[in-house]
């Protein structure tokens, strides 16, 4: 392992940070691993902290500089490969900011490639999605409502699904099967339909009340309304005060969602997130159910097919900005928004919403922010993918280039706020460094996989010099996350002055403690 020491010359390694990072260049100084006489009592404990036995037989990476000047203040195997779970996301949102542009909105249109005559529309009637990972329930009824003011009150031909500006590859390379049916796994399509203010697309809301008496079947509630899951029932009512074993899960390759388990009696509502296999249909779905609601009738049947050249544009619909996505993005580590953003850049920039396309597109420009990509590889914009491998290097320089961007402040803001318990707010860190210099603070990514934490982002220290840090966390067996807590609170709490004597122990609430050791669950 190597170090780069915080040495007492530190105005002589600033001037000379300044013109590395000019050059895209890492400052570092390789010393041993044991403690040495210029080794500062910010190293010091760090390196203690890293010395905890959840560390065992894994591997760690830390990386700290100054924000300003770019000094390296630590480095422990900061240019090792690791997987970075949810810190992906620092790749893909900079990048879709920087060449999207914070201003770009998605569209969802309303076609037809007849005119309509009193009415009716001999031909299809066409729903193709540009990549809108926030279309809800209530934008296809403003859809439908815009085609009633035009006029439109019959359709004698299909009601055609397109999501083509998207390609049909739904899963990324790498994404683990089990996950399948989990919402932070849905399927990717340019046509798609979120339920609820979460915006989590291509899912939908299973919601269980008790039955009347203990024995009695839960009853249960789709959000949106569909057609398209067939919910299959046999979950019942525990006696009052009996643990919950509710399962909601989608069988693999079909919409049947099976509801199994017990649940207690007078226990409040519960709501399940569910995938929906081809989500286009979904959406298309509840688009039909709206146009019958304004009196619009649809002859024919709901398929999957493109819309032909030509086709005039009766509705449309548009998303918010992508500057205004940042905050349900990365407050909630959404996987989707991030794969959205990465085949839009994709088809934006190089006619192809793949994968392969963005991806290219994210590389070409966080290489221009002085990232060495020859020593990373991304293989999805959202970090689920155990594939993706990345370096605290990596991120501490892009989060260092990013600073100069004219979005950077919108972006800065949307990163989940340590300590802090509005849900929009803190997000994923919400119940994490409570009550400690970090609170209100710390602006991090949070990440998370099995084997696999990580936190990284802007901190400002006792003294008011804001810093730059990425840890990432593989291949262990009982979770150091406590230790991120206690690296993010000893770099608030440090003072060059006065340097603490030893870390302040971080404060999270025990309640959450469980629930939140992932950030992909809704209790968090």
């Amino acid at each position: 392992m190597s170090y780069s020491p915080w040495v007492s010359r530190r105005k002589l390694l600033a001037a000379a940070a300044v013109l590395a990072v000019a050059a895209g260049a890492v400052v570092s100084q390789a010393v041993g691993s044991t403690a040495s006489a210029d080794e500062t009592p910010l190293q010091t404990q760090l390196d203690q902290l890293l010395t905890n036995p959840a560390y065992t037989g894994s591997q760690v990476g830390l990386v700290v500089r100054d924000a300003t000047t770019g000094e390296t203040l630590y480095n422990r195997n900061g240019g090792n490969r690791l997987m970075p779970a949810s810190n992906t996301k620092f790749f893909s949102s900079t990048a879709a900011l920087a060449v999207l542009g914070p201003s770009f909105r998605f569209h969802t249109d309303v076609l037809a490639s007849t005119p309509a005559k009193n009415g009716k529309l001999k031909g299809n009637l066409y729903l193709k999605g540009y990549g809108d990972p926030t279309t809800l329930e209530a934008d296809y009824i403003a859809l439908a409502k815009q085609l009633k003011t035009a006029g439109v009150t019959r359709v004698d031909g299909d009601l055609v699904a397109d999501d083509s500006y998207f390609d049909h590859t739904r899963l990324g390379d790498g994404w683990a099967g089990d996950d399948e049916s989990s919402y932070y796994s849905a399927q990717i399509s340019a046509l798609t339909l979120a339920p609820n203010g979460d915006l989590d697309s291509g899912t939908a809301i299973i919601e269980t009340l008790p039955g009347a008496a203990a024995g009695d079947p839960v009853k249960l509630n789709t959000v949106p309304a569909n057609d398209v899951l067939k919910v299959v029932n046999t979950a019942t009512t525990g006696a009052t005060g009996s643990a919950s074993t509710l399962v909601v899960e989608r069988e693999h390759g079909t919409n049947t969602v099976r509801v199994s388990g017990s649940f207690p009696l007078g226990a409040a509502k519960s709501s399940k997130w569910v995938t929906v296999w081809e989500p286009e249909l979904y959406a298309a779905d509840v688009f039909r159910r709206a146009l019958t609601a304004e009196g619009i009738w649809v002859h024919g049947k709901i398929k999957n097919a493109t819309t032909p050249t030509g086709a005039t544009v009766l509705a449309k619909d548009e998303s918010m900005t992508v500057g205004e996505l940042m905050n349900p993005f990365l407050k909630l580590s959404n996987n989707m928004h991030a794969e959205h953003l990465v085949k839009t850049m994709g088809a934006v920039k190089k006619g192809q919403g793949t994968w392969a396309a963005g991806l290219a597109v994210v590389n070409d420009y966080v290489k221009s922010k002085g990232v060495d990509t020859s020593t990373i590889r991304l293989s999805d914009g959202s970090g689920l993918a155990r594939k993706v491998n990345v370096t605290a290097n990596s991120i501490t320089t892009l989060l260092l280039a990013v600073q100069q961007e004219p979005w950077f402040q919108q972006w800065y803001t949307a990163l989940p706020i340590a300590g802090n318990p509005d849900r929009f707010t803190g997000g994923t860190l919400s119940a994490r460094m409570r009550n400690t210099p970090a609170a209100n603070n710390l602006h991090g990514k949070t990440g998370s996989l099995t084997g696999a934490t990580a936190l990284s982002g802007y901190v400002t220290n006792k003294d008011g010099r804001k810093l730059v840090f990425s840890m990432l966390s593989n291949n262990y067996i009982t979770s150091p996350r406590p230790v991120e807590d206690q690296v993010g609170v000893l770099l608030a709490s440090w003072s060059d002055q006065t340097p603490p004597a030893a870390a302040i122990a971080p404060q999270t609430r025990q309640s959450d403690q469980p629930a939140c050791e992932s950030e992909w669950v809704k209790a968090c």
